[in-house]
């Protein structure tokens, strides 16, 4: 339990870690900083993400949750929502929502300056995410990430 009820969210230090992705993919989330937000509050049934994307990076590979509703709100910048076949360039003050089991998204920072947004989601156990475009299966289990290649293999 913590006694902070209220924060500077840039005061937060970055998460250590770049990725829980394994490594050959974890590289690609270069130029991403996230600031884990609900954390410093002891949130434990959904997460808050201050994140950062420097020009060129991406939030995530592309992927869908099979039980895990995510929402992102743009902050500063302008970032480029692709989403299935659908692109779509969010500004400061636009949103985003993905329902679980919905198309699969990620984020890509494509322009020249720094673009920053929250990110929230339930943390439910069980949990299950695909990536159409990479060799890669997540299921959340026991509090973290077990990935595995799309044969059943873990990584």
């Amino acid at each position: 339990m913590t006694d902070t009820i209220a924060i500077n969210a840039h005061d937060v230090a970055p998460r250590a870690k770049l990725s829980n992705y394994p490594a050959e993919f974890a590289v690609r989330m270069n130029g991403r900083v996230k600031r884990q937000l609900g954390g410093v509050f002891g949130l434990v049934n959904f997460g808050v993400n201050l994140t950062t994307l420097d020009p060129g990076a991406v939030s995530a590979l592309q992927h869908v949750h099979s039980r895990q509703d995510e929402f992102v709100y743009v902050l500063e910048g302008e970032v480029v929502l692709v989403s299935g076949n659908q692109e779509v360039l969010l500004r400061p003050g636009m949103c985003a929502g993905f329902k679980a089991g919905g198309t699969s998204h990620h984020l890509e920072n494509r322009s020249k300056v720094p673009v920053s947004y929250l990110e929230i989601g339930d943390r439910r156990e069980g949990d299950e995410v695909s990536y159409p475009f990479d060799d890669l299966i997540a299921v959340r289990a026991d509090g973290t990430w077990q990935f595995r290649r799309k044969n059943g293999t873990p990584y």
